[in-house]
């Protein structure tokens, strides 16, 4: 919700007002009770950025993204043969036994 700016015509009281968008102007000032208030024209719809939550490499130009991407490495593919479509063997484990010569490594 904007802050708009308010100047009476009648007694040149300017006061700030927090409103909606929707709300209606306010006509009556608070100060003389005339209704010559009126509001100024200034930043009080402007939109205002604030938190962490916006970064300068959001919104990058397009000659910027295509440069990105000349510069990117290819994707990693793997390359098989493609009448071998049976999977692969799998790989037998040997065990050797381990010696314990009444020692423990720490």
């Amino acid at each position: 919700m904007p802050t708009y700016e308010y100047v009476c015509d009648a007694c040149g009281n300017q006061l700030e007002e927090f409103q909606s968008f929707s709300d209606k102007p306010l006509k009556k000032c608070p100060k003389c009770k005339k209704s010559k208030l009126r509001r100024l024209f200034g930043t009080g719809a402007a939109l205002i950025f604030k938190g962490s939550g916006f970064y300068q490499t959001d919104y990058r130009s397009e000659s910027y993204k295509a440069g990105a991407k000349a510069d990117a490495p290819p994707p990693a593919t793997e390359s098989k043969p493609a009448s071998d479509s049976s999977p692969a063997p799998a790989k037998s484990e040997s065990k050797t036994p381990k010696s314990s010569g009444g020692k423990s490594e720490k």
